[in-house]
């Protein structure tokens, strides 16, 4: 079991993060980014009942608790709701700094996308927040608030009340930063079962850049190696793109860094261990139309990667490539999903193997690639065809297979094109209990023709379904930036009841948090698992 580096703590009834900045609590929306709620309540089973308690803005970092049971639950909201609960945050102000106490009691009340302090004969919520002063360092000024009440940006609207905005916090007067200084750094609370007070603790890091922090959230670098470290504009780098792969950095974009840039990556702090080369690759929008040496990522500065590359996530090891063309062998923002294949826990509630279900589960990985969820599936247990119209990829997924100790000879490897081997199994009488269907966006065949994801997704489902056993999991996944979420639901949907099939369970995840979704960089990719039952 590898847990996520934010958890601070957790016991039989709680469990208590460091949330980053830049991180909602949870999802503003059904198809929106996961928050760091969502995220954990769906990683592990004795989390599936997890609770929220309390909130903190998504800008806002530190301690955040959520409940494990019912009974606890219960206890924890009455002790925040009776005000039993100590919480101290920390925060930074560059205005002028006068008394070295003072208490902030008024009523909050909402004025369109903010909140306004308003004496307490303005009606509204009665909210009091002590403030007392830390140090300064420079021109700015570090203060302790201990929020008495817990009204919704009760600390950020009663700072700005007194004439100290807090640096980044642009909703309420402060002056332009890099992030919101503000953090949760102390709780203060009784043990629902044992009725001890438990004190936590996480100093504030406001020097670390938001981006950095949540990878370092999310990510236990000891298992995974190889993730995305800057998403573009959702990071504040707009077109700009980088994934850590082992020891190197590949950037991409429309046009590379100066060399000036891309050396002082080398040797960086970007985790462990240290950079040691660093490789450009120009975004394309026709890759097919590119020679592979052009394609492919070029060295910037450093020393050039080993033919092969053995990277980790999750603790399984898979080999990349840096000269075989525009893709690298693995695609970074599938990591949960094959994290779910590999424990064989989709979701709160969705096992991966149906109640009552014997013996080895069965697989089949269409448009296997270099076999990613192959591999996952078997070191959880299954036997695995993959399927895949190139011998090349279907070679690499058999090192794949022997980088993780996986006998290549026991599982099933199928050269074709997918829809044709798709009729074949099922004139075959195939069944599986796991069918994943990640395609690519676009194909072409001489027998089947051309092949959209955005609008032929509901037929690739209706050509797959009949291999599929009852209660069975279809994993359906798409990187089509065009096809809306409602739609890719929906053409799933369809063709599974067309096809006179029902839905049992339905799990819908958008990419990983290293992959954060903003308006300025939208969510792509769109994945379902359903259990399905027979017709």
């Amino acid at each position: 079991m590898i847990l996520p580096p934010c958890v601070v703590y957790e016991d039989d009834d709680l469990l208590v993060v460091n949330k980053p900045p830049g991180w909602n609590t949870h999802a503003p929306g059904p198809h929106a980014g996961e928050g760091i709620y969502d995220w954990l309540k769906h990683r592990e089973p004795r989390w599936a009942q997890l609770a929220i308690i309390h909130r903190l803005d998504k800008d806002t970092s530190g301690l955040l608790v959520f409940g494990k049971t019912t009974v606890a639950n219960r206890a924890l909201t009455r002790q925040f709701t009776e005000r039993e609960v100590h919480k101290r945050y920390i925060l930074v102000t560059d205005r002028p700094v006068l008394r070295d106490e003072f208490t902030v009691l008024s009523s909050i009340l909402r004025s369109g996308a903010h909140y306004e302090s308003r004496p307490l004969t303005a009606g509204g919520e009665r909210s009091e927040t002590r403030f007392r002063f830390l140090r300064r360092e420079g021109a700015c000024t570090w203060l302790e608030a201990e929020p008495v009440t817990g009204r919704t940006h009760q600390i950020r609207v009663h700072a700005a009340a007194e004439g100290l905005p807090i640096l980044g916090d642009a909703l309420y007067g402060g002056t332009a930063a890099a992030r919101l200084h503000l953090h949760a750094a102390e709780l203060a609370l009784k043990q629902p079962g044992s009725g001890d007070v438990l004190r936590l603790a996480a100093p504030p890091d406001f020097a670390t850049p938001a981006a950095r922090q949540l990878r370092d959230a999310v990510i236990d670098r000891a298992a995974t190696d190889t993730f995305r470290c800057v998403q573009g504009a959702a990071d504040g780098e707009p077109g700009r793109y980088r994934d850590r792969l082992g020891g190197w950095l590949l950037l991409a974009g429309e046009d590379p860094p100066t060399g000036a840039a891309a050396s002082a990556l080398l040797g960086s702090g970007e985790g462990s261990p240290a950079i040691q080369g660093v490789y450009f690759k120009q975004l394309l929008r026709q890759v097919r139309k590119v020679p592979v040496a052009e394609a492919s990522p070029q060295l910037l500065t450093g020393a050039a990667t080993p033919e092969r590359l053995p990277v980790r996530e999750n603790g399984v090891t898979f080999e990349l490539s840096l000269t075989e063309g525009y893709s690298v062998g693995l695609f970074l923002d599938q990591r949960d999903n094959r994290r779910r294949l590999l424990t064989g826990h989709v979701a709160a509630g969705f096992p991966l193997s149906a109640e009552g279900q014997s013996g080895k589960p069965e697989v089949l990985n269409c448009f296997a690639y270099t076999c990613g969820f192959s591999v996952c599936a078997a070191l959880g247990g299954a036997r695995v065809t993959s399927l895949d119209l190139s011998r090349k990829y279907l070679d690499w997924g058999r090192r794949n297979f022997e980088l993780n100790g996986l006998d290549p000879a026991a599982h099933d490897f199928i050269y074709g094109d997918v829809f044709d081997w798709l009729r074949r199994l099922a004139r075959k009488d195939r069944q599986f209990d796991v069918l994943i269907l990640d395609p690519p966006t676009f194909s072409r065949s001489r027998e089947h023709g051309d092949f959209r994801s955005e609008t032929d997704y509901g037929l690739l489902v209706s050509l797959a379904l009949p291999l599929l056993r009852a209660n069975g999991v279809l994993l359906a996944s798409t990187n089509t930036a065009r096809l809306m979420p409602a739609s890719f639901v929906a053409q799933v949907r369809g063709a599974i009841l067309g096809a006179g099939r029902g839905i049992v369970q339905e799990h819908y995840v958008p990419q990983p948090p290293d992959f954060p979704i903003t308006r300025e960089e939208p969510a792509y990719l769109k994945t379902l698992w359903l259990r399905i039952a027979g017709s």
